[in-house]
């Protein structure tokens, strides 16, 4: 075995309702002023208000940032460090999805440094201690609780990665009491969403270990099992809660064996087009497992083991029986299933593919490798 290192959330508490009682563990943390990173769709949900409830009753000063948006730009970042600072928070709470969990990470380590921004992109470029940090997930698809990367939008068109242990947060809490009220698209362009980390986590060129492997496999077991009752019937508890944890493995999979080729095609697509991550990477995932077929056949039919556990045939039988599924669910799940319906021409092909190859930490993963033809070869596909 080939010597590896695995690192991940110092505590994952999965509890239904935990989000309510939320103040009473951090009265027991003795925090003396708590600061909320969200945004205005989990606020207008009335999702915080049961929690807001509880910290008023533990009498712990609490203040909210609600700016997050998808694909947040620097500005929201700096603005949420001025406000912690104004309420001279002690820890934070990322409450929301992906984009609230990297904006409060970034907060959470910008606010306690003397690091800017632009000095932390890249790979363990931040230095010193962070505030205390809490992650909520209210969708069951990033897995940002229990990563230690953290997107930013630069600029109008690129994306920046800040990758480092101290992002890593002290609790996940996952409560899936949050994602009831999910509507049907988002909850499949989501779920989607995890099961691309984990089918690149298992497929990644670097990095990849028995203890991702094994995460990877269980989470697409869960979320295969679980995404078509989570979208037709969001009211029920066990899918929703299954699908919750199938995230959060997911994303202990790729945090440690990262992810490759439809991430790095999907970036420019969010970025550009203000398509949301989950459904970028759905429309990406059919071209790149294709593509990626003649290197990852063997991997591909594992994971069409996982799906369908009664299979029988070659590798390549199981490898294809796994792309078919993957290619029929976004349509069986009604959500957007080409470029062309998020509003991508042909014109637009090769500004994509050009930005696309910027994304070399995420092209280095990938099981085959990716020129520029290729990049735009997949993005002719897509549409």
């Amino acid at each position: 075995m080939k010597a590896f290192e695995f690192h991940t959330t110092k505590s994952i508490i999965v509890e239904r309702g935990a989000a309510s009682r939320l103040a009473e563990r951090i009265r027991d943390m003795d925090y003396q002023s708590v600061l909320i990173v969200s945004d205005q769709g989990v606020v207008n949900a009335g999702l915080l208000k049961p929690t807001l409830e509880n910290f008023a009753e533990q009498h712990i000063p609490v203040s909210v940032f609600p700016d997050v948006v998808a694909d947040p730009a620097e500005a929201v970042i700096e603005r949420g460090v001025l406000a912690a600072k104004h309420c001279k928070a002690d820890c934070i709470i990322g409450f929301g999805g992906g984009s609230s969990m990297d904006v409060a990470k970034l907060i959470a380590l910008l606010a306690n440094s003397e690091q800017t921004l632009a000095d932390v992109y890249g790979v363990n470029a931040a230095t010193g201690q962070r505030l205390p940090l809490i992650l909520v997930p209210t969708t069951a698809g990033t897995g940002s609780e229990v990563t230690a990367i953290a997107i930013v939008t630069t600029g109008e068109s690129e994306k920046k990665g800040v990758v480092s242990p101290l992002l890593l947060p002290d609790i996940a809490l996952l409560d899936a009491e949050l994602t009831l009220g999910l509507p049907k698209h988002v909850t499949a362009a989501t779920g989607i969403d995890a099961m691309v980390h984990a089918i690149e986590a298992f497929t990644s060129k670097r990095l990849k270990n028995p203890i991702s492997d094994s995460l990877a496999k269980d989470a697409l077991r869960l979320l295969a099992a679980n995404i078509h009752t989570a979208c037709q019937h969001g009211e029920n508890m066990q899918a929703r809660e299954n699908m919750l944890l199938g995230s959060c493995l997911a994303g202990m999979a790729f945090a440690n064996s990262p992810v490759g080729g439809v991430h790095a095609l999907a970036y420019p697509v969010g970025a550009r087009f203000h398509v949301p991550h989950g459904l970028s990477n759905s429309l990406m995932l059919n071209a790149v497992l294709r593509f990626n077929l003649r290197d990852a056949e063997h991997l591909y039919a594992e994971l069409g083991d996982v799906v369908f556990p009664a299979a029988c045939g070659t590798p390549h039988d199981r490898a294809m029986a796994l792309l078919t599924y993957l290619k029929d669910l976004p349509g069986e799940l009604e959500i957007a299933n080409s470029l062309r319906e998020v509003g991508i021409q042909e014109s637009d092909v090769e500004l994509l593919a050009r930005d696309a190859m910027k994304q070399e930490r995420l092209l280095i993963n990938n099981p085959r490798e990716i020129h520029l033809a290729d990049a735009i070869a997949l993005y002719k596909e897509a549409l």
